[in-house]
C-alpha cells in the first residue's frame, strides 16, 4: 500500500488532508520569514550599532505583519478542512 493511499485512507477527506498540509506550510513559511528578519536585524545592528532602535521597530512591526498573515492563512485552511 503506498503511503497517500494509506494517508487518504486515515484523513477520511482529501480537503482535509490539504487543509492540514496547507496550514503546516504557513507556520513554516512564517518561520523562516521571521527568522530571516531577525538575522537580518541582528547583521545591520551589528555593522551600525547607533540605529539599532530604528531597526527594531521597523523588524517588529514586519514580523507582526508575517504573523498575522500566517494567522490567516492558517484560519483559511482549518475553515476549508472542516468544510
Amino acid at each position: 500500500m503506498s503511503l497517500l493511499s494509506i494517508l487518504l485512507e486515515v484523513s477520511g477527506n482529501v480537503g482535509q488532508l490539504g487543509a492540514a498540509i496547507g496550514a503546516g506550510l504557513a507556520v513554516f513559511g512564517a518561520g523562516l520569514g521571521i527568522g530571516k528578519i531577525g538575522g537580518s536585524t541582528v547583521e545591520a545592528i551589528a555593522r551600525q550599532p547607533e540605529i539599532a532602535g530604528n531597526l527594531q521597530t521597523t523588524m517588529i512591526i514586519a514580523a507582526a505583519l508575517i504573523e498575522g498573515v500566517a494567522l490567516f492563512a492558517v484560519v483559511v485552511c482549518l475553515l476549508i478542512g472542516l468544510g
